[in-house]
Formats: C-alpha cells, sequence, structure tokens
C-alpha cells in the first residue's frame, strides 16, 4: 500500500506539472462526409482514434457555422451584460445545476480542493407534460433578458444530439454491435448543453485553474469552442497534450458512462483547461460541451464482446445510468 500510496502522489505531481506539454502529435481529424460515403472507414477512424486517444475532432459535421456563432453571441450577452443578480433569479436550489445559472466557483473537479474559475448555463431536453421521465428531466428556464438565447440554444442541443447519435452508430459497429445498438438507448437520454463563460483571469485566481483535471460523466461529449485554445488531454505516458482543432470543428470525447460499458476499450480520457498564458489573462473564453446521456433507465451492464480472457469484466454490478450520476454529482460538489 505505501507503494501505491507514492505511485499516485507521483502520478498527481505529473497530472499537475504544467512543463510536461508535447507538441510533438495530435488528436486525429475525422470527417463525417465518411459517414455517408464510406460508413466502415469512419467506424475503423473513429475507433482508432478512441481507443488511442479517448478524443477525436470531428469536421464537416453539419452543425451551422452561423447558428454556433449566434449562440457564442447570445451567450457572451447573456454573461457579460446581465448583472449577478439578474442571472442569479435563473438558479435553481438544490437541484444540482441541472438547469439554469450556475454561479462562478461552485464546480470543483473529482479530488479538487480549487474551485473551476467558470460559471455556467445548463439546458435539457424539452419533454411533454406528464412524461414518465418527469422526476429525472427539469423543464428548461427561458431567459426573458437576452432575446432568441433559449431558441438558439435549443437548437444548437439538438444539432448536437443528432451528431452524437451518429458517433454511437459508428462505435455501436466498431464494438461488434448492431449498428443501431444505441439509439432506443439514448432518445430521452439525460442529455445536457453547458454553456460555458469562463472570465478573465483576476490576480487573486492563484491555484483555481479555468477547469480542473476531470473525466467527464456521460457516454459521449461534443464540444464547441475549444479552438480558444486551453484544452489539454492527459497521454497514457503521464505527460499533457494540447487539444487545438481547426475553428468551428467539435471536439467529442468518450464519457465515464461508455468507458464502464466497454470494460475501457474505449476509454475516458483525464482533461483539463488551462489558464492562459499572462498576457492573454484578460481574455474571455467560452465554450459549449454538449454531454450526451443515456435514458435515465437505462442500466449500463458491460458489453460481452469487450469481456475476454484478457479483459476480465471489471464491473460485474450493472448500475443505472440515473444511479451513476448522481453518485458523480456528489463527487464534483454539484449535489
Amino acid at each position: 500500500a505505501p507503494k501505491k500510496k507514492q505511485k499516485d502522489r507521483e502520478n498527481e505531481e505529473e497530472r499537475t506539472n504544467e512543463m510536461t506539454v508535447v507538441d510533438d502529435e495530435f488528436v486525429p481529424t475525422v470527417s463525417l462526409t465518411l459517414y455517408e460515403t464510406d460508413f466502415d472507414k469512419f467506424v475503423s477512424k473513429l475507433g482508432e482514434a478512441y481507443e488511442k486517444y479517448g478524443f477525436v475532432i470531428l469536421e464537416n459535421h453539419g452543425v451551422a457555422q452561423t447558428e454556433i456563432e449566434r449562440a457564442f453571441q447570445l451567450s457572451k450577452h447573456f454573461f457579460e451584460d446581465l448583472s449577478q443578480e439578474e442571472k442569479e433569479k435563473y438558479h435553481l436550489p438544490g437541484k444540482a445545476g441541472a438547469r439554469g445559472f450556475t454561479a462562478f466557483g461552485r464546480e470543483t473537479a473529482k479530488g479538487a480542493t480549487k474551485s473551476d474559475l467558470k460559471e455556467f448555463w445548463h439546458l435539457g431536453r424539452d419533454l411533454p407534460k406528464g412524461h414518465k421521465f418527469e422526476k429525472f428531466m427539469l423543464p428548461n428556464l427561458e431567459v426573458d433578458e437576452v432575446e432568441g438565447f433559449t431558441t438558439s440554444a435549443k437548437h444548437i442541443f439538438y444539432a448536437l444530439d443528432e451528431l452524437g447519435n451518429r458517433v454511437l452508430q459508428a462505435l455501436a459497429v466498431y464494438l461488434k454491435q448492431d449498428r443501431h445498438f444505441f439509439d432506443d438507448k439514448v432518445d430521452e437520454g439525460n442529455s445536457i448543453l453547458r454553456i460555458i463563460h469562463y472570465p478573465p483571469i483576476a490576480e487573486e485566481s492563484a491555484g483555481h485553474v479555468r477547469a480542473g483535471a476531470h473525466e467527464d460523466i456521460n457516454l459521449i461529449t461534443l464540444l464547441l469552442g475549444a479552438d480558444e485554445g486551453g484544452l489539454q488531454i492527459l497521454r497514457k505516458d503521464g505527460k499533457w497534450l494540447d487539444v487545438n482543432p481547426a475553428p468551428g470543428c467539435v471536439t467529442c470525447n468518450i464519457g465515464d458512462m461508455l468507458q464502464r460499458l466497454t470494460n475501457h476499450v474505449l476509454p475516458s480520457t483525464t482533461h483539463r483547461v488551462v489558464n492562459p498564458p499572462k498576457e492573454r489573462a484578460h481574455i474571455p473564453r467560452f465554450s459549449m460541451p454538449y454531454f450526451l446521456h443515456p435514458n435515465p433507465d437505462y442500466v449500463i451492464e458491460t458489453l460481452e464482446s469487450c469481456i475476454s480472457n484478457d479483459r476480465p469484466n471489471r464491473y460485474p454490478e450493472p448500475i443505472s445510468s440515473d444511479d451513476y450520476l448522481q453518485e458523480r454529482l456528489m463527487e464534483i460538489k454539484l449535489k
């Protein structure tokens, strides 16, 4: 045990060491045109990238650039032009930040002691009244002060949901399942669009980072805005790798639920958003991750195709996706 503790400490030092960033390799970029023209190639390119990095950059993804720019513009208006008091009226106490506004400094990465330097807005799936998942998914909040904010965010939510479904179809085939394996497991998923504002870095923020090293909870995450810089992933050798997608691309990574379902065939990679260099500390950063979740009643049970003598089942006990989510929300201090 002391050896393990020492190893854990060394790993932690490696993880937090700002200097061990490599620049001799890149997270692969895959074009969605392959989805239509050569699905098998799309499957193999995605699968290989995910097995190695847990991350991939998607281009030609079909989410209109004009819509993306509009969503960012309206988000900037919400976070920068509204007073704290106006924003706070959209905070829902005791709801784990599931909808509406979460203030600066509230969320903390799992295992970290200092909070992240960000504030954010959460929007989820609209459900008809009386839907069986109503108790899991709160209604969305409408922002009165910024015209078009909610409509624009909803457009991005459903565009990324559709893109995520295409990625999952490819991953299903890669995992030796039917192409439509995930379709009925995510069609009413408890997914979240998070609109994040990282304000300019203040002098007194020493020791805090924009987003501490963490893994995502969900199946896959589709991220807009990573082209602003700062996103890094932890390689298997303990060094950090910058993720620098071309403008307008979507960065897509594996979350812990999919890692668990696939018995770590597809890894959920540790990542963080580091603070900018001093000369850029005055510039705010905006991003929009879409956390694609399964339906709340979906039971995460290791896929048979991902179990072998060389890879015994790490998770013999199945767990419902909602139970898993609630456990993790407590760990990141949102609950």
